[in-house]
């Protein structure tokens, strides 16, 4: 059971670092943003690797790490711009079905079929994804006063970006799942390095004036923090389970960006998204039954 206490404690950390990086995105620039989250979680990680003398990784290890924080860093950054654009509830779960399809599915084919209940599980979860992300519809008469058609249901807007986020967030956990047992800390502090100069050449060379509030800056402060703190235990939850399971379960914290949009932002929550959370809860049981 403790990688998966170690999955949903990174849920719960992934998904509070999105709706909170998310939300200063929405003043200031998104790009700024994620370098200070960025900042701030190579900061933390690599503090706590030197104070709890961790030894460093191997050569290789670092690659891959530096590897993944290259890809998710990018990904996190345009998925915090298009977060911005409005519409917390179906960004996040687009880029989280697309980010855990592809891991989950190297890792049953490295690590073999897991049982018929865990199936079940990453089935419901798969539906709970998508059901949170299902878009409102509008209401059925036209501005016109004529009625509405099929067609004239309201298009998801930033699809496209959340797919090429979710890709992203795909290659940043295949990747990180190469560093083995390596320190879990020095990981995600090489992972976080490669992040932040990589979202720093992005702002170097975009030559835009500077937009960013100092609450903004705080908030993305914090934001990184709580989100380097997901992936170590997201990292830990791989060394100590299946990759796969570990994936699933954690691309299910668009569940707490969802219900963090609708508290303290008064987002739609309709009965689509209060079935997907109720299809999450109940699959993460059943792929804790391994």
């Amino acid at each position: 059971m403790l990688p998966i206490a170690y999955s949903l404690i990174s849920v719960l950390c992934w998904g509070t670092s999105d709706f909170t990086g998310g939300y200063a995105s929405k003043r200031s620039d998104a790009f700024l943003i994620t370098l200070c989250a960025h900042l701030s979680g190579t900061t933390l990680m690599l503090t706590s690797a030197l104070m709890t003398h961790s030894p460093v990784p191997d050569r290789i290890s670092q690659l891959w790490a530096l590897l993944a924080g290259t890809m998710g860093g990018t990904a996190l950054a345009i998925f915090y711009r298009t977060l911005a654009g409005g519409k917390m509830g179906l960004t996040a779960p687009v880029a989280a079905l697309i980010g855990a399809a592809i891991p989950t599915a190297f890792g049953m084919m490295t690590e073999g079929i897991p049982g018929k209940l865990p199936i079940v599980g990453f089935l419901l979860a798969a539906a709970g994804i998508w059901l949170i992300s299902r878009p409102e519809e509008r209401l059925p008469i036209l501005s016109n006063g004529q009625p509405r058609t099929a067609g004239d249901r309201k298009r998801p807007e930033g699809i496209a970006t959340a797919v090429l986020c979710g890709v992203g967030f795909a290659g940043f956990m295949l990747a990180i799942n190469q560093v083995g047992n390596s320190s879990v800390v020095w990981s995600a502090a090489y992972s976080r390095l490669a992040s932040f100069v990589v979202v720093g050449l992005i702002v170097l060379a975009r030559r835009q004036p500077i937009r960013l509030d100092r609450r903004d800056a705080l908030l993305a402060l914090l934001a990184g923090a709580i989100d380097v703190t997901g992936t170590a235990l997201f990292i830990r939850a791989d060394q100590t389970g299946r990759l796969d399971s570990a994936v699933v379960i954690t691309s299910l914290y668009p569940a707490v960006t969802v219900i963090l949009a609708r508290l303290i932002l008064k987002e739609h929550f309709h009965r689509w998204r209060a079935l997907g959370i109720l299809a999450a809860l109940v699959a993460v049981p059943l792929i804790a039954l391994q």
